[in-house]
C-alpha cells in the first residue's frame, strides 16, 4: 500500500531509503538522492527530442548487433540504500543482464546519458557523477541542450576521466558499445521545437 505524498513529511532532518521510496506512488516524480527525495519534473518537449533521438541510435546499433539492452526513465537504478536514480538513458551488455530485476536494475548499468535540465543538472553534475563513478559505470554521457554538447566520460582506475566533448557537431564514439559512432548534429539539429 503506497503512503501519500504528504504522509512522508519531506523534511531535512530525515533520511530516506529505498523502502521509503517503493511506498510513493507509481509514476511519482521523485528519485532518491543522497538520501532525499529530489522531485523530477516532466522534461522539456526539447529534452524528451534530444533523448528520443539518442536513444533511436542506440537501440538501433545496441540490437541489431546483441550487444545488450538500451532502457529509458522512468526505471529505477538502485545503487545504494540512500541512491536509487533514473537515468534518461542507459545500456547494460549481455553479459551483465542479470542486473536486470522486476522492479528495479541492481547495480550499475555499463553506460549512462543524463541530459541536463535547470531542475537536475546539479545532481547529475555533481552528486550523480561521483557515485556512477563509485559504483563502476564504465561510461557516463552528459549531454546540454542547452549549449547542444556531449561530454564523454570513462571510468579509468575508479575514477572519471572526461574523454571525447563535441558541441553542436562531431563524432563520438562509445568505448562501451562497440562500434557505436554518433553525430552530435543529428541529435541537436532542426530540432522541431526550440530550446
Amino acid at each position: 500500500m503506497s503512503l501519500a505524498l504528504e504522509e512522508l513529511a519531506f523534511t531535512r532532518e530525515k533520511v530516506y531509503t529505498y523502502d521509503d521510496y517503493r511506498q510513493l506512488p507509481e509514476g511519482a516524480p521523485y528519485q532518491l538522492i543522497g538520501g532525499e527525495l529530489v522531485l523530477t519534473p516532466a522534461p522539456t518537449s526539447y529534452h524528451q527530442i534530444i533523448s528520443s533521438r539518442l536513444e533511436f541510435k542506440m537501440m538501433d546499433h545496441v540490437t541489431a548487433n546483441d550487444l545488450g539492452i538500451v532502457l529509458d526513465a522512468p526505471i529505477d537504478v538502485y545503487l545504494e540504500k540512500t541512491e536509487t536514480y533514473q537515468p534518461d538513458i542507459l545500456f547494460i551488455s549481455r553479459e551483465r543482464l542479470n542486473i536486470v530485476k522486476q522492479e528495479k536494475i541492481e547495480g550499475a548499468p555499463d553506460l549512462v546519458v543524463e541530459i541536463l535540465s535547470p531542475s537536475t543538472a546539479y545532481y547529475d553534475l555533481r552528486k550523480k557523477y561521483r557515485l556512477y563513478e563509485k559504483h563502476g559505470v564504465r561510461e557516463y554521457w552528459i549531454v546540454d541542450p542547452e549549449e547542444k554538447s556531449i561530454q564523454v566520460f570513462t571510468l579509468d582506475k575508479g575514477k572519471f576521466k572526461l574523454d571525447q566533448e563535441v558541441a553542436k557537431e562531431g563524432l563520438l564514439r562509445s568505448r562501451v558499445i562497440e562500434g557505436l559512432t554518433i553525430d552530435a548534429a543529428d541529435i541537436f539539429t532542426n530540432p522541431v521545437v526550440t530550446p
